[in-house]
């Protein structure tokens, strides 16, 4: 069999993954006495992807096609699944009960079967990807019904490749829990470029600011939320009165945000297996989207750090697993959390936020007093 791999890639894709992917699928066929006879590229964007995908499909050493994306795949309107329908194609399965490799799609272009690649498939251990290509290198047909009776048993819950027993590794949370997340909302900063105004009481439809942001991510469920608090500490925390969350003060916010980071981590319970790191200044979230990044989070998968996108670009909060908090912990300066995201590009699972009405909101905080006042007066 002959395989055609497409992968698509954002401004910040580091160009070694999809070098890896490549080699590791190009593996993963000459294992099965097939080969990667295409391996193309192109931008993490319908329209592009779908003209490679009717390019590919046009090709004759072609058998299967298979995609890699740079955002995983939550439902049918983002991009893998959006590009193969307007490409010709269609959609059949979304999603496979077996972990990892749940996130996984199955179609077909020009007669020939196109799979949506999960996280995981971009590693040479074993996952469900492989059990769908080994049927399909054998000549099997694979349909939905297929995908759904893998789970039955839990086809991998622990294979011999495993070089350690899953349920030896993991203890917690059991395979069904799900994640015990927390969430820290950063509120200590000393809003500089706001000409000495602070942002995080500005009245925006009633209520502060930064009681936007808490009571989002409140309504997200989360099991514990942690609010580091600085700069005009009391008017804050006379702000976010009443509610149940742990009030932290930074007394020195003007060392930067890893400052709050390492004060706001402490403080949230030591058994969590994630923490959202939320900022104060973005009333325009929504509980919506923050359940749209946590439906992407499963660090067996190698999604262990999700963080949203629109328009490509990424944008906050992000949603760190519990491995990286000690990180986390020793972060300096005013950069943020961003060194870690950096340092583990093969864990960074980011999510697009295109198809939400309210997805742009990810990029937007307010941070001067020009974009407090289109705040305001859109909405306020």
């Amino acid at each position: 069999m002959r395989l055609a791999l497409i992968q698509t890639h954002l401004p910040e894709t580091a160009g070694k993954m999809l070098d890896k992917t490549a080699s590791v699928t190009a593996g993963r066929m000459a294992a099965l006495g097939g080969g990667l006879t295409v391996d193309r590229r192109c931008p993490h964007d319908t329209r592009a992807l779908a003209a490679c995908l009717s390019a590919v499909s046009a090709e004759k050493d072609v058998d299967l096609i298979a995609v890699a994306g740079a955002s995983a795949i939550v439902d049918r309107g983002d991009v893998i699944p959006a590009a193969i329908t307007r490409a010709g194609g269609r959609v059949d399965h979304l999603g496979m009960p077996v972990d990892p490799g749940n996130l996984i799609l199955l179609g077909e272009l020009a007669g020939r079967v196109v799979l949506g690649l999960p996280g995981c498939a971009r590693s040479p251990a074993i996952n469900g990807f492989d059990w769908v290509l080994d049927r399909l290198c054998a000549g099997l047909a694979v349909g939905g019904a297929d995908l759904m009776a893998m789970g039955v048993g839990g086809l991998l819950k622990d294979t011999t490749a495993r070089t350690q027993p899953r349920m030896a590794a993991v203890t917690h949370p059991s395979p069904a829990a799900p994640p015990r997340l927390g969430a820290l909302v950063l509120a200590a900063g000393l809003s500089r470029r706001m000409g000495g105004v602070n942002k995080l009481l500005l009245d925006w439809r009633g209520k502060p600011l930064v009681a936007h942001a808490v009571d989002t991510v409140l309504a997200a469920g989360p099991a514990a939320v942690a609010v580091v608090i600085g700069h005009q500490g009391k008017a804050v925390r006379a702000a976010l009165e009443g509610r149940a969350i742990a009030l932290v003060e930074n007394p020195d916010p003007g060392r930067g945000l890893g400052s709050s980071l390492k004060r706001g981590l402490a403080a949230l319970p030591a058994d969590l297996d994630g923490v959202i790191v939320c900022l104060g200044d973005m009333p325009g979230l929504t509980p919506r989207l923050l359940s749209r990044l946590i439906a992407a989070f499963a660090p067996l998968e190698g999604r262990a750090i999700c963080l949203p996108t629109f328009g490509g670009r990424r944008g906050n909060p992000v949603l760190f697993a519990a491995r990286f908090l000690p990180e986390m912990m020793e972060i300096t300066g005013d950069i943020g959390a961003r060194p870690v995201i950096a340092a583990h590009p093969d864990q960074t699972c980011e999510v697009a936020m295109d198809a939400l009405a309210e997805g742009a909101s990810v990029l937007m905080d307010v941070d001067t007093p020009e974009a407090a006042k289109a705040l305001l007066s859109a909405g306020g």
